[in-house]
């Protein structure tokens, strides 16, 4: 008993994890990118790691969602069949058990294709469009089965794909996007549970600054702040932990 409540971690990654959770939930997602970039940055094992992000997904989207009730924005037609196509996608990923350095490359990769779709959104497009169904369903059960297998809730790569096509607009994109992490979380975490995969001790103390800074990011989003300029302080962090795990795994 004592072993789990013994503070596991490092003070600078809970700071750091709270850094992240402010930066990502103020732009409306539940920051699995920025936390398992903070976790490689401080060399947790995958093991560790995976469930972790997924979890603290969950929380952090599930207050968003409480916080600014975006169910009125949500544009169903497009919303469904992008959950339904990625939360079985999701559940499938996280009973996947995958090696340690394949992980990191993965991850990595993943990252880097988000710090770059986090520079490449400055403005949302002007015309909406909705796109065919097939195209819809692609992209759901592809960013639900990485969401699974890695611990990113996929916001991040969706949010880009919804603006830079035109397939909602901007206060849309984050009610969506808000949902699918949720949703792809939640999956993720059943399918990783289920295939007798380990369990972290000492989670709990991830949560706790996930949250407080969850709480804080929800009123710098109410307060307008310049999701621009955080996006691209996002995006350096994620970089640097992109060359953290890409040396690690080579080694």
């Amino acid at each position: 008993m004592a072993e789990f409540f013994a503070l596991q971690y490092s003070l600078w990654l809970l700071a750091a994890i709270l850094l992240m959770a402010v930066l990502y939930s103020s732009v409306g997602h539940g920051g699995a990118s920025g936390y398992l970039a903070a976790m490689a940055l401080w060399g947790l094992a995958p093991a560790e790691m995976r469930p972790a992000a997924l979890l603290m997904n969950i929380l952090v989207t599930c207050w968003l969602l409480y916080r600014f009730r975006p169910y009125k924005l949500m544009p169903q037609g497009l919303f469904w069949p992008l959950v339904i196509a990625s939360t079985p996608m999701a559940f499938i990923g996280g009973m996947v058990k995958i090696d340690a350095s394949a992980y990191r490359i993965l991850v990595a990769l993943l990252l880097l294709i988000a710090a770059a779709r986090m520079l490449s959104v400055t403005r949302e497009s002007i015309v909406s469009r909705r796109p065919q169904l097939p195209i819809v369903l692609l992209v759901g059960g592809a960013l639900g089965f990485a969401a699974g297998l890695t611990g990113i809730g996929g916001g991040v790569f969706l949010s880009p794909i919804l603006l830079i096509f035109g397939w909602c607009s901007m206060r849309q994109s984050t009610a969506v996007a808000a949902g699918f992490i949720l949703l792809n979380s939640v999956a993720g975490l059943a399918g990783y549970l289920l295939s007798d995969q380990s369990w972290p001790l000492g989670t709990g103390w991830l949560l706790l600054p996930a949250f407080a800074g969850c709480l804080l990011g929800a009123e710098l989003a109410s307060s307008k702040a310049s999701s621009l300029v955080l996006q691209r302080l996002l995006a350096a962090v994620l970089v640097i932990a992109v060359v953290k795990m890409l040396y690690t795994a080579l080694l």
